[in-house]
C-alpha cells in the first residue's frame, strides 16, 4: 500500500515550506493557500511574471538572497494553507540590519515588502492569488508528487546535502510518498498526450510532467551556497540510477525530478491528508492547450 507520507505547502512562494497535515485541493487543483503570495520586482505584473523564465519574480531562481529568509506563518485554516500572518527572519545584509517581524496579511502586504525590499537592496512588490497561487509550473498547477526514496536517493549522491529532509527542502515537493523506492513517481507520468490518473484518498489528479528542475536545489536551503558541480553530477547520477519505468518522450533530459500534475475539475474541494492511500488507476487522455493541459 502506498501512502502519503508528508504534505508541505509554501504560502511565499520561494520562502520556507510548512508541513500540514491536512490540505484541500483549490480552485485549479492546487493545495489551498500554496504559494498564494509572491515577491515580484516593483511595478511588474505578476501576470507578465509568470510568461517564460519567469522574469520579474523575486525568486529563488533569480535572487539567491531570498533564500537566507526564514519564515514561519499562522494559517488560515486545518485545511487552508493560505498564511494570515508571517513571521520573518533576515540575516545582515548591506544597509540592513539582522531582524525578525511579524506581518498580519494581506493588511501589512506593503509594509512586508518594503521590509524585504530595505534587505534585498532595491523595491519589491508582495502580490496575491488567492485562487490558484503562483505555481512553478502554470499548465499543470497541481500538487508536486515525489517519493521518500528518491529524496534518500539523491541526497546520498552529494556530500553537501545531509540527508533526505534537506533534499526536500531543496526540492520544495507537495507530496511525498513514504516507504516506496526511488522514483516511484515516474510511473506518474507517460508519453505526450497521456496522462497516469492516480488517487489520493477521494481525490483523482493526473500526472503529466516530469518536473524540470533549475539552480535552486544545487544552493543550500540556508545559506544559499552553491554546491559545486551539482549539475553534472545529478545529470550523470540520474542517468545511471534510471528505472525502465521512466522511459518517456516527456522525458527529454535528465535534470527532472519529481512530477507536476493536474486535478480533474470534480476533486476541487477534496482535501488530502497525511496517511491516505495512493491509488494508481491507469492512462488517460489529455491534450496540451495554450491555457494549460486539459483533462479529456
Amino acid at each position: 500500500m502506498t501512502r502519503l507520507g508528508d504534505l508541505l505547502a509554501y504560502p511565499v512562494k520561494s520562502l520556507d515550506g510548512v508541513a500540514v497535515e491536512r490540505a484541500e485541493l483549490g480552485p485549479q487543483g492546487a493545495l489551498r493557500g500554496d504559494r498564494s503570495y509572491a515577491f515580484v520586482e516593483a511595478g511588474v505584473d505578476p501576470e507578465v511574471a509568470s510568461v517564460g523564465s519567469g522574469g520579474g519574480y523575486v525568486n529563488g531562481k533569480s535572487e539567491p538572497a531570498i533564500q537566507r529568509l526564514r519564515a514561519s506563518y499562522d494559517l488560515a485554516g486545518e485545511a487552508d494553507a493560505t498564511p494570515t500572518a508571517v513571521t520573518l527572519e533576515r540575516p545582515a545584509r548591506g544597509d540592513a540590519a539582522a531582524d525578525e517581524r511579524t506581518f498580519a496579511l494581506p493588511e501589512a502586504g506593503d509594509a512586508l515588502a518594503a521590509w524585504v525590499g530595505e534587505y534585498l537592496g532595491y523595491e519589491v512588490d508582495l502580490v496575491r492569488e488567492p485562487a490558484g497561487g503562483f505555481p512553478d509550473d502554470r499548465a499543470a498547477p497541481g500538487p508536486t508528487v515525489t517519493s521518500t526514496g528518491t529524496l534518500e536517493t539523491v541526497a546520498s549522491w552529494f556530500e553537501g546535502i545531509v540527508d533526505a529532509t534537506e533534499a526536500r527542502r531543496r526540492f520544495r515537493p507537495n507530496v511525498v510518498l513514504e516507504d516506496r523506492p526511488a522514483f516511484f513517481e515516474d510511473r506518474l507520468f507517460d508519453d505526450h498526450g497521456t496522462g497516469i490518473r492516480f488517487s489520493i484518498g477521494d481525490a483523482d489528479l493526473v500526472g503529466v510532467n516530469p518536473c524540470q528542475r533549475c539552480v535552486v536545489p544545487s544552493r543550500h536551503p540556508d545559506t544559499a551556497v552553491e554546491i559545486d558541480g551539482f549539475r553534472e553530477t545529478f545529470l550523470r547520477r540520474r542517468r545511471e540510477t534510471l528505472p525502465e519505468w521512466t522511459e518517456s518522450d516527456r522525458f527529454d533530459h535528465d535534470f527532472r525530478l519529481m512530477v507536476n500534475t493536474v486535478v480533474p475539475r470534480e476533486s476541487w474541494g477534496s482535501v488530502v491528508a497525511v496517511g491516505d492511500s495512493v491509488e494508481i488507476d491507469g492512462p488517460v487522455d489529455v491534450a496540451e492547450t495554450d491555457d494549460g493541459i486539459a483533462l479529456a
